[in-house]
């Protein structure tokens, strides 16, 4: 048992003297400033001279003239969409359209079969003209005092009677021809002729497509910045071209579920070339900010309670808290905290901490090597 404690000290003394041998060595590299005092001491460039500058990017803070332009999503609409459906039943007589051609308003599109209703209107007809015969007999004997007037009111009443229901007759014999409701682009029918057509059958869609109505919405902060006939501009996914409208129309009120406001917008399409349906994305011109300090996204830094950027000050970084206002694809504007002529720095984000020597390269210098 004593060997084994006497083998314990030993190795306790040697480690101890390892250590104290370790740290004696590391300050006699310090006190020469470097490894045998070589270079490093001599040029200031060692482990004792300060650390070397950190090359970043950066801008000149200056002013210009920015359009707040909002981008957002939309769905192209027809100006007019119904659904052609039939107000009665009957067997198909006819069709007068062919699919996917334009159409005038109140074109004969369709018939039904109308031969029972023209027997009924016959059948109404001839009692109207009888009581019409009857009323005049009766107020002819009215004015000789013949009858009583009490008979005459009766006469009348009965004429007045036959004269609606000839009118029922007429109005059920009309629904029997499907005519278009405005001038439009009419789709694929799905019936045919000598079908048994009912209210639920769909004969076919028509649209009206010039103009074309554009349905997006928009951000409830944006509200006062949009009115009537503001200008915009989309494109749609099968076309590189650039299209414009107006808007005409604002819902009044704003939906509670995603707080935005919904609009529609009116654009020409004399060519057709925009769909119903198709997803068009819309930049809408709010407002221009004149002298609005623009500065790159990627030099924001979120913080906990805001937003900050560093700018380089007599070649130190420097942190700046900034408040922001609209953000672009590529820019975001500062409304407060940044100073025309400042340099703000947009790399080396994650390495930079305050105080620290940096060497700025200002974008767009003609000199590779320009620094601030």
């Amino acid at each position: 048992m004593k060997i084994r404690y006497i083998i314990y000290t030993l190795l306790a003394l040697g480690l101890a003297y390892l250590i104290y041998y370790r740290i004696s060595e590391n300050k006699k590299i310090e006190g020469s400033g470097g490894p045998k005092g070589g270079k490093g001491a001599k040029d200031g460039k060692g482990g004792g001279g300060g650390g070397s500058s950190l090359s970043v990017d950066g801008i000149v803070v200056k002013t210009s003239s920015f359009t707040n332009d909002l981008e957002i999503t939309g769905t192209i609409e027809a100006n007019e969409s119904v659904v052609l459906r039939s107000e009665v039943s009957g067997l198909v007589t006819g069709i007068y359209f062919k699919e996917g051609t334009n159409v005038n308003k109140g074109a004969v599109l369709l018939k039904i079969n109308d031969k029972d209703i023209q027997a009924q209107l016959q059948d109404a007809l001839t009692k109207q003209n009888l009581s019409a015969t009857s009323e005049n007999r009766a107020k002819q004997l009215l004015q000789k005092g013949a009858i009583s007037q009490e008979e005459y009111d009766i006469a009348l009443a009965n004429l007045k009677s036959l004269k609606a229901q000839a009118q029922i007759v007429r109005a059920q014999l009309a629904k029997t021809t499907i005519v278009a409701p405005f001038s439009g682009k009419i789709g694929l029918r799905s019936i045919s002729v000598g079908e048994y057509l009912t209210p639920a059958t769909v004969i076919a869609n028509l649209l009206s497509t010039n103009p074309v109505k554009i349905n997006f919405s928009v951000p409830e902060k944006y509200i006062g910045q949009i009115k009537l006939n503001s200008e915009i501009s989309f494109t749609t996914d099968g076309s590189d071209k650039h299209f414009k409208g107006k808007v005409f129309a604002i819902e009044p009120g704003i939906n509670q579920q995603t707080r935005t406001m919904q609009l529609k917008a009116l654009a020409p399409n004399p060519n057709n070339e925009l769909l119903p349906g198709s997803f068009a994305k819309v930049k809408l011109a709010l407002t221009t900010q004149e002298n609005a300090i623009l500065i790159p996204t990627q030099a924001i830094i979120p913080v906990l309670n805001g937003k900050m950027v560093y700018i380089s000050k007599d070649g130190k970084a420097k942190q700046v808290k900034v408040e922001a206002g609209t953000r672009t694809a590529d820019n975001i504007v500062i409304t407060s905290g940044l100073n025309v002529g400042d340099t703000v720095l947009t790399t080396g984000a994650m390495s930079l901490k305050p105080d620290a020597d940096v060497k700025v390269k200002i974008a767009g210098s003609k000199k590779k090597d320009a620094v601030h």
